[in-house]
């Protein structure tokens, strides 16, 4: 298997069509030229592929299937976080990769999440996932939030923020009324 197989592997194909629909609709919003976060999840790995429609961006990522994905565009400038790389999905995590994220100000941060408690409070599983994650949002000028609607409502354990600190939404579903007010 192919390193960039390893990421079709992990998404089932009932879920590809609305990752699909989803990073089309974010890159639509990305204009050429733009600087930008993309961080771990099959859901922006999606929208990286989509960004390659693009012309002159650059982007910070630390998703190693990102990285691969967007390098090979000639116009682009793609930057690569150092730190400890998870063997699971290629997300790259720890004290170093904050610190990296930190010396950054760019124009859009990209970001996913694994649940959206109903008091719109962002949930990860991974610790250090979420302090990278959070020093994407403090850098950002504008953050886009990508998910599915299976995020609603599901639980996990680590709070990253409030969903009042995400500009622009972007799910393949409009979410339950509890979650829209």
């Amino acid at each position: 298997m192919g390193f960039l197989d390893s990421a079709i592997e992990r998404t089932s194909t009932a879920t590809l069509p609305k990752k699909a629909r989803i990073a089309k609709r974010v890159a639509q919003h990305i204009p050429d030229h733009a600087s930008l976060f993309i961080n771990i999840g099959t859901t922006n790995e999606a929208i990286a592929r989509e960004l390659l429609n693009h012309s002159g961006l650059k982007i910070i990522t630390n998703n190693l299937h990102v990285a691969a994905i967007v390098s090979g565009k000639e116009d682009f400038d793609v930057i690569i976080a150092g730190g400890k790389v998870r063997s699971r999905d290629g997300g790259i995590i720890g004290e170093a990769t904050t610190d990296f994220v930190q010396q950054f100000r760019v124009d859009y941060g990209i970001i996913g999440i694994s649940g959206i408690d109903d008091d719109g409070s962002l949930l990860d599983f991974d610790y250090q996932e979420v302090r990278v994650a959070q020093a994407l949002i403090r850098n950002s000028r504008q953050v886009m939030l990508a998910c599915d609607h299976t995020k609603f409502g599901r639980h996990a354990m680590i709070r990253l923020g409030d969903i009042s600190s995400i500009h622009m939404l972007v799910t393949d579903r409009e979410p339950e009324e509890a979650f829209r007010n």
